[in-house]
């Protein structure tokens, strides 16, 4: 007689024989392989306002009797709660080994303004502070000496108020090769109320400075790579928007120079000069235009006071 209990031991040790994985498999249902994980990148931290700009101010020639404008600014930059000092082009140097020193001891962004000579010791400074690695946030040359240098690469904005028939200033200053900061360039030879000696004294180029220091710490960093250099010959009796640089613009159907320049409240003469067209010129769509662009959009209605007279 067979025994059932027998057999059964012996097949299941002929089956623990011929597939033992499977034998040491639990009785439940084995879990499939974990697919791993795509990294994802983690968010972007929140941007920190930087702290206030410190402002130094130079006067050029003579400057206590013909760069009084500096005086003033510095005074309505003061008011304004910043720390802003002006001082003689002549110890440019000594104010510029300070300036590193200052940045180094508690980083915060450098703001360099200066007029005639004193637009001069402002890229010198720069020049100092791109072999310490320092950036500078933003430079203001108010007809600068002709033999300012180059904006160096270290300069994030650089704008050059200026008239190129100037004997004592007309310092058409340009950026090094390779320069990918925010640059723009306004020549006010044709307007016949403006001179060496009252340029730097406009209370409307003092109004649009301020207004650019109070917006930078807040700004984000922004990438450079698509700011436009900005190059105009003013024409005469129009007062100057300190734009910091272009942006290119693609065009879409149905647009004009004219239509650009409204949407974008730019006068129509900055599209003109900028893309090098007749201000009636026909646009193609796709084709790209450089825009004037301001660091933050412009009030609706900016009033614009006149320059002063001549002295």
């Amino acid at each position: 007689m067979i025994d059932l209990r027998r057999v059964v031991v012996l097949a299941a040790l002929a089956l623990l024989a011929l597939n033992p994985v499977a034998a040491a498999a639990s009785p439940a249902k084995s879990k499939p392989a974990a697919v791993p994980a795509v990294p994802v990148a983690p968010p972007a931290a929140p941007f920190e306002p930087l702290p206030p700009p410190k402002i130094y101010l130079f006067r050029g020639a003579m400057g206590p009797i013909f760069s009084t404008g500096m005086d003033r600014l510095s005074e309505k930059l003061t008011k304004a709660g910043f720390s802003a000092d002006v001082y003689e082009f002549t110890i440019c140097r000594l104010i510029g080994n300070r300036a590193i020193a200052s940045y180094k001891e508690s980083p915060a962004p450098i703001v360099l303004i200066g007029h005639s000579m004193g637009g001069l010791c402002s890229i010198v400074i720069s020049e100092m502070a791109a072999k310490e690695n320092i950036p500078i946030s933003l430079v203001v040359a108010i007809d600068p000496a002709h033999a300012t240098g180059d904006v160096p690469l270290n300069v994030e904005r650089f704008i050059n108020i200026f008239m190129s028939d100037s004997v004592l200033g007309g310092g058409d200053v340009v950026a090094v090769p390779g320069y990918r900061g925010h640059y723009a360039s306004y020549d006010l030879k044709e307007n016949a109320r403006v001179s060496h000696i009252n340029i730097e004294k406009s209370d409307d180029i003092h109004r649009q400075i301020i207004e650019m220091v109070t917006q930078l710490p807040r700004i984000p960093p922004q990438t450079q790579a698509d700011a436009v250099p900005l190059r105009y010959l003013v024409p005469g009796d129009t007062l100057v928007e300190l734009w910091d640089s272009g942006v290119r613009v693609p065009v879409r159907r149905g647009d004009t120079l004219e239509s650009i320049a409204a949407a974008n409240r730019v006068p129509l003469w900055t599209l003109a000069q900028s893309n090098s067209l007749a201000e009636n010129a026909q646009l193609t769509p796709g084709q790209t235009i450089i825009v004037p662009r301001h660091l933050t959009p412009p009030e609706p209605a900016a009033a614009m006071a006149a320059p002063p007279g001549r002295r």
